[in-house]
Formats: C-alpha cells, sequence, structure tokens
C-alpha cells in the first residue's frame, strides 16, 4: 500500500513542477525585458531620436505637464511610472506625446483658454551698475523700486506671476489697465536714484493667450512679450499690434508709428509701436 499513498504526493510535486516552469519562463522573460529597457545604447538611441522630433525634447517633467490637456495628462502617468528609473520604454512613450503636444501648439490648441495682456519689465543698465555698486545698494534698489511698481500694477487689476531680479512679469485681462499700469510704473520711478544709478525702466506689452503651467504662464504669447520687452529703450512702453488693436483710439494715450519687430522666436510680421501718455 505504501507506493499508492505515496501517488497522490507526487502528482502534486509534478503538478507544482508544471506550474512553475511556466512562471520560470515569464521570470526569465520579464528579467530579460527589464535588461533591455535599461540598457544604455537604447537608451541613447531614444534621446538622439526625441532631440531630432518636433516639439520639446525636455516634455515630461513637472513644469511641461502641470496643465489640464490630455496630452500633459497622459504625459504625467507615463512620467510617474516607476519615477527616478531609465527606461527606454518611457523615452519611446514620451517621444510620442512631445510630437502631440508640439502639432497642439503648432494648431493652436497648446494655448490657454483666457485671452490677457502679459507685461514685463526691466531695468536698463542694472546688471552693469550692479556689479560694482555691492548687496546693499543693490537691495536697496530693488527694494524701492518693487515698493513703486508693485502697488501700481495690483491698483490696475494686474497680478503678478513671477520677479525676474531687476524686472518682473504680471498679467491683466483689461489691455487698457495693462498700458496704464506700464506708464504709471515709468512715472512712479522717474525719481528713483543709488548710488549713482538713476533708475530706467522698459516695459513690453503683449496680448495673447498664454498656457498656465503650474503658477507661471508659458507659451509663444509668453516669448513674445518677453522680445517686445527687450526691443524697448529706456523709458519705454512698447506694445505688440495685437495689444494696440485693444486699445485704438482710446482717450489720454497715443501711440508712435508701428514698426516691425525682427528678433528670434517672434512671428513673421509682428509689429510693435511706442505708447505715451497725451
Amino acid at each position: 500500500m505504501a507506493p499508492d499513498q505515496d501517488r497522490p504526493c507526487e502528482d502534486i510535486q509534478d503538478l507544482a513542477e508544471q506550474v512553475e516552469q511556466p512562471a520560470a519562463r515569464l521570470a526569465r522573460l520579464r528579467g530579460a525585458v527589464t535588461r533591455l529597457d535599461r540598457e544604455p545604447a537604447l537608451l541613447s538611441a531614444a534621446r538622439g531620436i526625441r532631440r531630432r522630433l518636433p516639439g520639446d525634447e525636455k516634455f515630461g517633467d513637472p513644469l511641461s505637464t502641470a496643465g489640464r490637456a490630455p496630452v500633459e495628462v497622459i504625459a504625467r502617468g507615463v512620467s510617474a511610472l516607476q519615477p527616478g528609473r531609465q527606461s527606454v520604454a518611457k523615452e519611446l512613450g514620451l517621444s510620442a506625446l512631445q510630437v502631440w503636444q508640439s502639432v497642439s501648439e503648432a494648431t493652436g490648441r497648446g494655448r490657454g483658454d483666457t485671452e490677457m495682456a502679459l507685461l514685463f519689465t526691466d531695468l536698463v543698465g542694472f546688471s552693469a551698475w550692479a556689479l560694482n555698486a555691492g548687496d546693499a545698494a543693490v537691495l536697496e534698489l530693488l527694494r524701492e523700486v518693487g515698493t513703486e511698481v508693485e502697488p501700481v500694477i495690483a491698483q490696475r487689476g494686474g497680478r503678478i506671476v513671477k520677479r525676474l531680479g531687476d524686472g518682473l512679469m504680471a498679467t491683466f485681462l483689461d489691455a487698457e489697465e495693462a498700458v496704464d499700469a506700464a506708464l504709471d510704473a515709468q512715472d512712479a520711478l522717474s525719481e528713483i536714484k543709488v548710488d549713482g544709478y538713476t533708475v530706467r525702466m522698459r516695459a513690453g506689452v503683449h496680448w495673447g493667450r498664454p498656457r498656465k503651467l503650474g503658477g507661471d504662464y508659458l507659451g509663444v504669447d509668453v516669448n513674445v512679450a518677453a522680445r517686445v520687452t527687450a526691443a524697448a529703450k529706456a523709458g519705454q512702453v512698447l506694445v505688440s499690434d495685437a495689444l494696440l488693436a485693444r486699445i485704438d483710439g482710446r482717450d489720454g494715450v497715443r501711440a508712435g508709428r508701428a514698426k516691425r519687430l525682427r528678433a528670434d522666436g517672434t512671428p513673421a510680421g509682428l509689429r510693435v509701436a511706442e505708447v505715451l501718455r497725451t
């Protein structure tokens, strides 16, 4: 009877071995796929592909995927897969999303939902002066500038998005208020002088639909606003033609002759004009 009694145990052992064989094969396959997914040569090739594709090759980081657009939501999910681990599959997935995002931008779907004015300010000659002025003088100047400029922006309904050292970026839902804020700020700074430096500010205003990412704004319209500001001279407020069309004919402000702005990162045919109080 002993052999017959041992038979069920042998059957169970055979069955266990049969189950273990596919499981072992699956484990080996999973290990091989994981090794390929981390293969340095394949990772390098996948990243090379991303650099050659249209769009942002860094698409997938927290800044570029902070919005609510479908492509950004999906990219957050892809980026969250085993965070910190290098992955060929992740790079290839983000490559496809990178192209999708680029096409959306090109067709206008990558822009935000709300039209607004974007104001940038900058102090002309500040960097050269600051090199020799010392930290105490620089801090004093920036405090005086902030004390004058920031309340003006708030009074005109603007919101400061970020401070940029010697300048700032602000948004307004009303084009006229944005222009008034820039002109008011110029007037408020006219008397400030610290350690031999007389404040000379330039400002640029553009109207568009920037993309909101977290607490910041990015996109084509932000770049245009920055380029408009860079083209302004000390004491000038320059506006884009898109902004100018929204304040055309208003009392108390006049615009100079519009001229084409030739700068990298700006749309072809973009025109700017200086605005002044009458």
